[in-house]
């Protein structure tokens, strides 16, 4: 079984769209099979055929876990591991920790091939793909929240965007607001009550000014929900695949549904004392699918 929340891009949307667009591996066929013996439920009903839902709805279904994902396991790239941590890499549509979309997370599939005392030290979206750290045991994990934290942990990200960035370097400043009950956030180039400061850096690495797209290479200096994917969009330079602050006619002619966002690189910029995890200093780990 299996229970997700509807969210605001699927507002007043068809069920099975929803349904197969968070299971990438599941068959159509089993899905209308399912509906017909009455094993999806919205808000506790059990429907049989293909209803609209709505932001906020709870969708609960009961198909075999086997049929609804792929072999997660597989997917799964150690890209450094040593006695106190590991890092690997983690793809789209697999969360890092529970939360009102699917199983199985990256932190089970971790815990069951490395052993259950693994926990990450920080989170992806869903949907953007990188590399993960997680800590081996609780010491571990202490001292590399507090070096997020304080920031002498660095990730820097690589992003395909819509749109040739006029400055090949910028350091952009600006506010950001969470609306925890639509999943959204929104961006104001002034101070307001209930914002907080974002700064985002970005470098163009490259830019194809036939498709007018161009990738990026980003330094968030600030870490907030949806910070990069938000602020992207708000300078007019809306990544590709993005269906939440992206421009869907764009997306559609690129062919994409997520977006093109990818956690690259780690730099361990310790600046303080980490205690037994010192020699982790001015490590760089780097990921290049």
């Amino acid at each position: 079984m299996r229970k997700l929340i509807v969210d605001e891009k699927y507002n007043n949307k068809k069920l099975n769209n929803f349904i197969l667009d968070n299971f990438k591996n599941l068959k159509p066929s089993i899905l209308y099979k399912a509906l017909r013996k009455k094993d999806i439920l919205i808000n506790n009903k059990r429907v049989s055929e293909n209803k609209t839902i709505f932001s906020g709805d709870e969708i609960i279904i009961y198909i075999s876990d086997t049929l609804l994902f792929e072999n997660n396991n597989n997917s799964i790239k150690t890209i450094f591991e040593d006695k106190n941590i590991l890092v690997v890499f983690k793809p789209k549509y697999i969360s890092v920790t529970p939360d009102n979309y699917i199983g199985p997370t990256l932190t089970e599939i971790v815990q069951k091939n490395y052993g259950k005392n693994l926990e990450p030290c920080h989170r992806l979206d869903r949907n953007t793909s990188g590399l993960v750290l997680f800590a081996k045991n609780k010491e571990a994990l202490k001292i590399l929240l507090y070096k997020f934290k304080n920031k002498e942990i660095k990730k820097f990200y690589k992003a395909t965007v819509y749109g040739i960035p006029n400055k090949k370097h910028q350091i952009l400043k600006a506010y950001l607001f969470k609306d925890s009950k639509k999943s959204l956030v929104y961006i104001s180039d002034f101070p307001k009550k209930g914002y907080q400061e974002i700064i985002t850096e970005y470098n163009v690495i490259s830019s194809n000014y036939k498709n007018n797209t161009s990738i990026l290479d980003i330094n968030l200096h600030t870490g907030r929900t949806h910070q990069i994917r938000a602020h992207l969009a708000h300078i007019g330079y809306p990544i590709l695949g993005d269906g939440k602050y992206g421009i869907n006619e764009i997306n559609k002619k690129f062919g994409l549904k997520t977006q093109e966002l990818c956690s690259y690189k780690l730099i361990f910029n310790f600046t303080s004392d980490s205690g037994f995890l010192n020699y982790l200093k001015n490590l760089k780990i780097e990921y290049e699918n």
